[in-house]
């Protein structure tokens, strides 16, 4: 006995839950009268395993991918403007490894988007220690404080000081804007805005990027059974 599929009409055998053509999990009814009403026995299985994430592999492969692009993506890397598409690169493909290794190889949306979530964290929190290590080691081991601090009292002086006076500021706030933003304190709260900037950016093309794999794969990849 034959059926199609719901989604791209291919002919699909009633003894497999997946469509070879397009993977989407088939909705099979069996008929036990005596058990009361008709049961969607198959699709309740396919959906359960397609849906649901085995962190084990899950986090090998994200860890594998997010290290790498998180180190790519920290602020003091030359290749850090491409950071976020190295974030949801990493994110996609981690979700391309882990559907290589689950039986049968089909994941849903939903599913990629965790992978891809976690990948984020990892990744966003690694390239904001990387960037603070750098920032530490140019200050400490390669004796580059004056450089670091001209670059920072150069931003503050011709970009800060320059957008509050075009916003209508009176000379005094502008003075108590500089002097709180050259002190160390405020120097601390804007790194630490940037690094929460930063990472929240990465995790969201992460998330994006792991629910765009796990649709590509949905409709390229044939599932095993």
């Amino acid at each position: 006995m034959e059926m199609t599929c719901n989604r791209c009409h291919q002919t699909v055998q009633t003894d497999t839950c997946y469509c070879p053509a397009c993977g989407l999990p088939q909705l099979l009814y069996t008929a036990d009268t005596s058990a009361g009403p008709v049961q969607p026995e198959r699709w309740n299985e396919a959906v359960r395993d397609a849906g649901s994430v085995e962190w084990k592999p899950a986090l090998k492969a994200a860890l594998m991918l997010a290290i790498p692009a998180g180190l790519l993506s920290n602020g003091l890397s030359p290749l850090n403007i491409f950071g976020l598409f190295w974030m949801a690169a990493a994110a996609a493909w981690a979700v391309v490894l882990y559907v290589r290794s689950q039986r049968p190889a089909w994941i849903t949306v939903g599913a990629g988007a965790r992978i891809g979530l976690v990948t984020g964290l990892l990744g966003g929190w690694t390239a904001a220690g990387a960037t603070g290590a750098s920032l530490f080691a140019m200050r400490f081991f390669f004796h580059q404080g004056k450089t670091i601090d001209d670059f920072w009292l150069n931003m503050v002086n011709q970009v800060m000081i320059q957008e509050s006076a075009a916003a209508g500021a009176d000379a005094q706030t502008v003075l108590l804007f500089r002097t709180w933003m050259l002190s160390p304190e405020g120097r601390a709260a804007w790194m630490l805005a940037a690094m929460v900037l930063l990472v929240a950016a990465l995790i969201l093309f992460a998330v994006a990027g792991g629910a765009i794999g796990s649709r590509l794969l949905a409709g390229s990849r044939r599932p095993e059974v």
